[in-house]
């Protein structure tokens, strides 16, 4: 509402100022002005407020500015006479406001052609309201020579404003649906590292699961062959370990609980086609690469883009690989990204760079957890769980991941084969 009455306070101003570029077409007192033109903008953009409301106080607005300019411009300013010459004007705002408010022109800006319309029959309607305050025999202005150049001007000018509304609304709704896709993007890759997360947690879940049940098999055996005190010691040490690992297997459930709430794996709302999925992929790296001041340009190739695939599997895979080859690159480089379908039905997912590439030594290493090449400026290593990570989920899902040699002018090449019903939408 705030909003709204700065606006009006906007409109109050302007109209009045825009009323003074003008023409006379039937040389008198009467006006054709831009004020009309700043008047009709402005009720369109104006939906909080009643425009009968807006009508009157810009109808006034208009009469106390035309006023305080005779004043300011003649020497022998007469009031009556001022007034008698401005206040029809007060009417032809009133008119106008009135017939858009009747016709509820504002629940009506899906049907443009409508509005203009019905804007041209309220300007030329208002535009004879004042005419016959202003003229001395009323029945006069019902003249076709009167009325006709007076319906021409509103016809042009309602559907010029109305054109011009039109264009700012679509221009402010390509910003909101950009800035809406921008919001989605991050909320995208934020459940997406959620969903990385909570296949790490899944795997400590397992991990503590059997740390659980080796004390508990301890604690047995210890109890079983207990050579007097000392052995009582221990078995009792032995349960005391099994209890703790168990308290933190069930914090680690209720954490994975929540987690699971936020990602259901048979949802609809978790399937995007394989291009939008593509297309974000290549954005958020490139916002990376541009983070740690990289020049890196992005290739992608999608064979089945209107594929719906499961959201956060996709861009767990993709994004780790994607960024691991941004971060490989060192200061300026190429990425390029391929999907397809194989003759067998299988995805095969592809990322290249052409960074300084892998070693030979470290080859037989790359896949195993904690082991990483990279480090920051401050010389330390980094989790090295990444590519781990994208075996695992590779391999849940009975596919593949392999590290090829390098071809086309690029260093580094990693595939990944899906099998197809493994990712897409069921159903």
């Amino acid at each position: 509402m705030r909003e709204s009455l700065y606006i009006l306070l906007v409109m109050l101003l302007a109209v009045p100022i825009a009323g003074e570029l003008k023409f006379h077409p039937f040389q008198d007192d009467f006006r054709i002005s831009f004020g009309t033109t700043a008047f009709f903008f402005f009720l369109l953009w104006l939906r909080k407020i009643p425009a009968y409301l807006t009508g009157t106080l810009t109808g006034l607005a208009v009469v106390l500015f035309r006023l305080g300019l005779d004043w300011l411009t003649y020497e022998s300013f007469d009031l009556v006479s001022s007034v008698q010459m401005h206040f029809p004007a007060f009417f032809f705002y009133v008119t106008f406001s009135l017939i858009f408010s009747l016709a509820r022109v504002n629940q009506l800006h899906q049907f443009p052609l409508l509005v203009g319309i019905l804007a041209t029959v309220a300007e030329i309607a208002a535009n004879l309201v004042e005419l016959a305050f202003r003229s001395p025999h009323w029945h006069a202005i019902f003249q076709w020579e009167v009325i006709s150049p007076v319906a021409v001007i509103a016809l042009i000018r309602s559907f010029f404003v109305l054109s011009f509304f039109n264009m700012i609304q679509l221009r402010q709704a390509k910003w909101m649906e950009e800035q809406q896709r921008v919001r989605n993007e991050h909320m995208l890759m934020l459940v997406s590292n959620l969903y990385e997360e909570s296949i790490h947690l899944k795997k400590t879940l397992q991990d503590v699961e059997e740390i659980t049940r080796d004390c508990y098999e301890l604690y047995r055996q210890l109890k079983q062959d207990e050579a007097g005190g000392q052995g009582e010691e221990y078995a009792r040490q032995a349960l005391r370990i099994a209890g703790q690992v168990h308290e933190v297997k069930k914090d680690n459930q209720r954490i994975f609980a929540g987690l699971s709430k936020l990602i259901s794996d048979e949802n609809d709302r978790d399937y995007m086609p394989l291009g939008e999925l593509m297309k974000v992929v290549v954005r958020a790296n490139e916002k990376y690469a541009r983070l740690l001041g990289k020049d890196i340009s992005f290739t992608h190739q999608v064979g089945s883009p209107y594929l719906a695939c499961h959201i956060f599997t996709t861009l767990s895979l993709l994004n780790n690989l994607v960024a691991n080859a941004v971060e490989a690159i060192r200061e300026r480089g190429t990425i390029a990204i391929e999907v397809k379908l194989d003759a067998d039905k299988d995805f095969l997912f592809t990322v290249k760079d052409d960074g300084p590439g892998i070693v030979v030594r470290d080859r037989e290493l790359l896949f195993m957890p904690g082991f990483t090449t990279k480090y920051d400026v401050s010389g330390n290593p980094s989790t090295g769980i990444g590519l781990s990570y994208v075996k695992e989920v590779v391999e849940n899902l009975k596919g593949q991941v392999e590290l090829l040699e390098g071809t086309e002018g690029y260093s580094t090449v990693f595939r990944i084969r899906l099998p197809i019903a493994n990712l897409v939408q069921k159903g």
